[in-house]
């Protein structure tokens, strides 16, 4: 499968939700955030492809991408846009399930998104600090 290229979802005022939730994670969790930036490097290499225990779909097109550092669980919620694109839009850290709440904040993003791709859409690396 060609690769595919994950763009983040980004508010009219330039804010990049999961950046802002990442930085935090890198400081509280170095070993944390460098397997979240692997697993988006995964979600990159195999797009539709990506499975459990890497991915799993929750429900109405968002999917998480699965991260464990320790005990600890960690999701990046995304979502498929077009052929091979892929919105990671949230980021979160979860108890038992991925709460309902959570999902509903990626799939108001999905919505943002759809009506307006290219003011919604933050392309380029996560950041490292």
């Amino acid at each position: 499968m060609p690769a595919t290229r994950v763009v983040f979802y980004q508010e009219l005022d330039g804010a990049v939700p999961v950046f802002d939730w990442l930085k935090q994670l890198r400081k509280r969790d170095r070993r944390a955030f460098t397997k979240c930036r692997l697993r988006i490097t995964r979600l990159e290499a195999s797009g539709h492809e990506l499975r459990r225990p890497e991915a799993d779909y929750l429900r109405d097109g968002i999917w998480e991408l699965r991260i464990r550092s320790g005990r600890v669980h960690f999701r990046l919620l995304y979502f498929h846009h077009r052929e091979r694109v892929c919105v990671v839009a949230h980021g979160l850290t979860k108890q038992d399930r991925v709460p309902d709440r959570d999902i509903d904040i990626a799939l108001a993003r999905k919505a943002l998104y759809e009506l307006a791709p290219e003011a919604r859409r933050h392309e380029g690396p996560v950041p490292n600090d």
